[in-house]
């Protein structure tokens, strides 16, 4: 028979690859959070120019902005939730070891539902990087137009 303390340095040993996996994504919620910080300071740069210069252009870079928030907030919200269930299974392992009891399934549960949501997080992310790049394109062209004095940030 198994004594306590063995199955709990067990669990340990177990659970430090969910933790190098919160790195991970406390990682990418850092990376998601300076995306997003620029792109509300870009929002705040547009909004500040004077309103005669290039309306058109700014109306259409400040939509792909609002855009890019969105999925940004949204790749913050799915890296976060995965972190949690991160931090339920690693929990959930613990107080099944103290409580002598089975929860194979629910830590795998737990685990699958943490990858989703790192996977919706990473495909939301290249979402918006797309987006940023593809909606450059498209702002650059918009500047481009004869009679535009709209000028993008370079």
């Amino acid at each position: 028979m198994e004594s306590p303390i063995t199955g709990v340095t067990h669990v340990i040993q177990l659970a430090v690859a969910p933790v190098f996996l919160l790195t991970a994504i406390a990682t990418l919620i850092s990376a998601l959070n300076v995306r997003l910080g620029r792109i509300v300071d870009r929002q705040r740069m547009l909004r500040e120019t004077p309103a005669g210069i290039a309306l058109r252009g700014r109306s259409i870079e400040l939509a792909l902005l609002a855009r890019r928030v969105h999925l940004a907030y949204l790749a913050i919200l799915s890296a976060v939730l995965a972190g949690l269930f991160v931090c339920l299974v690693v929990a959930a392992a613990f107080v099944g070891v103290l409580l002598e009891a089975d929860f194979a399934r629910l830590l795998a549960a737990l685990f699958i539902l943490s990858m989703l949501l790192l996977i919706a997080s990473l495909s939301l992310f290249l979402r918006e990087i797309y987006m940023a790049v593809a909606g450059r394109a498209r702002v650059h062209a918009e500047a481009d137009e004869p009679g535009s004095d709209f000028k993008p940030a370079a």
